[in-house]
């Protein structure tokens, strides 16, 4: 007989559900800025530039500004994370390898 164990563990923490959103279609984009944040490893810019481009293809009237923390071994400084907030309603991360 073959008993089968689910290695997962139990959740120790409450869920939260996430219940941010931004709907970027509307007015194809209109009104919106998006931040790429790149995490320094390489290609995570390369990558996001090319989703830039994506972005501004099928969303003409989309802002997309991009931001290179520069060093994956360390978290986005403060400066960098609150010009983000500040200046767009969407933030995608990404990294490379």
């Amino acid at each position: 007989m073959i008993t089968f164990h689910d290695p997962r563990g139990e959740v120790a923490t409450p869920m939260e559900a996430y219940e941010l959103a931004h709907d970027l279609t509307a007015g194809d984009g209109k009104g919106t800025t998006v931040a790429l944040l790149a995490n320094g490893f390489p290609d995570s810019e390369n990558f996001l530039t090319a989703l830039g481009e994506v972005l501004r293809e099928r969303l003409p009237e989309i802002e997309v500004h991009a931001w290179n923390k520069g060093n994956a071994s360390i978290p986005a400084p403060q400066e960098m994370l609150d010009d983000i907030k500040n200046t767009c309603q969407v933030a995608i991360a990404a990294y490379g390898h």
